[in-house]
């Protein structure tokens, strides 16, 4: 009878997990309406390309806005990141989001600024996440700010 019971218990423990597993992912804004994905690697590393256009890029979810759930960044599995910006209070992304796959439609942002602004801008980043932020390790320019306008995501 105990072999029984525990054959039992371990078929209801996989079975527990793969109805985990098998979870619907959350759909955030407009939800998904592209059907093939961009790779951040390429937006990335050509920004200019890509600003004003509409993509569908996918990855790990490496951060997520602690303040307002306004922005996730995803990471690709070649390591290349961007952020997924969303308007404040419309679409608010979860803390739980992060280390989960997910998937963002939006438009490709890039923004030109001038050291100082960056300054600002990686003082405030550092701040959101608690850390120092050190002036003297901002590079020379120029000092782009990529990221996508989101409208939608699927978070598995």
């Amino acid at each position: 009878m105990t072999h029984v019971r525990r054959s039992f218990s371990l078929a209801f423990l996989i079975l527990v997990a793969s109805a985990a597993w098998a979870a619907e992912p959350e759909t955030y804004g407009e939800g998904l309406k592209l059907t093939s994905a961009t790779s951040i690697q390429e937006i990335v590393s050509n920004p200019e390309a890509w600003n004003g256009k509409t993509v569908r890029v996918e990855g790990k979810v490496v951060g997520v806005c602690e303040m307002k759930g306004c922005w996730i960044e995803l990471e690709s599995r070649d390591m290349s990141r961007l952020r997924i910006k969303v308007e404040d209070d419309v679409i608010v992304f979860p803390a739980e989001a992060k280390g989960r796959w997910a998937v963002a439609e939006g438009t490709v942002s890039v923004h030109e600024m001038t050291r100082d602004e960056w300054v600002r801008w990686q003082g405030h980043l550092a701040e959101e996440k608690g850390e120092t932020f050190d002036e003297a390790a901002v590079g020379e320019g120029p000092y782009l700010l990529v990221q996508v306008q989101g409208t939608g995501a699927e978070i598995g």
